[in-house]
């Protein structure tokens, strides 16, 4: 029996917490409250892998675990926290453990479905990624702070940081979402992507807003953000040469709860390294190394609808796009 330590309870680690069992089969999931220094030592010292669903940084308790020889699977997504997190690389693999950084739903989800669309084509140069909701509160503070930093991205090979909250687009998401004014946001999901695709030569990553998310994002949150935000969604678009060299575009995405798409997306990864599927070291999703099929194919058995744009219209009787 595999044991995992899952370290949060919100929204996103209860839906781990009920899923990993019906995912993984033979698994005992041991819910770590931090505060309890001696139960999560306890804990930590017979767990196979350790779950971090918990809000704020995840680096500093993701370097005692990979000290121990611990596997981690992190959902974090502020980017301070994702760098901090990348530079634990050397650490992990001295200890022969491995750590997934950026398991939820984006980063997470998003890099797989890139790997998805990018196998498809014989070179990509551009990635460009949309979402749109949120999960629980923390998800919501970390959407509202997103927008009012300063957002990376590539432009012809560069690094570029233009303010979080410019650069508007529509962009239309999976149905029922539809379409949605989407900007900038402090995402750290091009520092992943980076390293994973470094042929790419432009990627940006934008998050849904409307004027009043903008005009407040400087400021402390209004109002009390909802236990859970409505039906999320996520859009990925791949832009490169076809296997006949012409230039192509794809699109796939979903159109989920962000809870149950980030905690599917986790359970995924948890399985993988249940079953020693995971390279030493930092992982991110999208890693050509990863069996980023099977892991899709676990993400759907966690809930999750693949959808992926084909241009042909939809006719009664026939299943949709997938």
């Amino acid at each position: 029996m595999g044991v995992v330590a899952l370290v949060g309870r919100g929204v996103v680690g209860r839906r781990i917490e009920r899923r990993l069992p019906l995912l993984c089969g033979d698994v005992e999931v041991v819910p770590v409250d931090t505060r309890r220094p001696a139960h999560a030592a306890s804990t930590f010292d017979r767990c196979d892998v350790a779950v971090l669903a918990l809000p704020g940084p995840h680096a500093p308790l993701a370097r005692e675990l990979l000290e121990r020889g611990v596997d981690v699977v992190s959902i974090g997504d502020g980017i301070d926290d994702v760098a901090e997190s990348i530079d634990l690389h050397d650490l992990a693999v001295g200890t022969g453990a491995s750590m997934v950084v950026g398991a939820g739903m984006c980063p997470g989800l998003s890099g797989l479905l890139v790997r998805h669309l990018a196998d498809q084509l014989a070179s990509i140069d551009e990635i460009h990624v949309a979402l749109h909701g949120t999960a629980g509160p923390a998800c919501a503070r970390q959407h509202h702070n997103a927008l009012a930093g300063r957002a990376v991205g590539l432009h012809d090979g560069d690094w570029i940081r233009r303010p979080a909250g410019s650069g508007r687009e529509l962009c239309w998401f999976p149905e029922p979402v539809g379409a949605y004014d989407c900007y900038r946001g402090e995402l750290p999901s091009p520092l992943l992507l980076r390293e994973v695709f470094p042929e790419v030569m432009r990627m940006s990553v934008r998050v849904s807003a409307n004027r009043r998310d903008r005009l407040t994002a400087w400021l402390p949150m209004m109002s009390r953000p909802h236990r859970e935000g409505g039906v999320g969604a996520l859009r990925i678009e791949v832009r490169g040469a076809d296997r006949r060299g012409g230039r192509s575009t794809l699109i796939a995405g979903i159109a989920e709860l962000v809870g149950t798409a980030a905690a599917a997306t986790a359970s995924a990864f948890t399985q993988t390294a249940l079953a020693g599927g995971l390279p030493a070291g930092v992982v991110r999703a999208g890693d050509s190394r990863l069996e980023t099929g099977a892991l899709l194919r676990a993400v759907e058995r966690g809930g999750v609808r693949l959808q992926e744009f084909t241009g042909v219209p939809h006719q009664p009787g026939q299943e949709d796009a997938a």
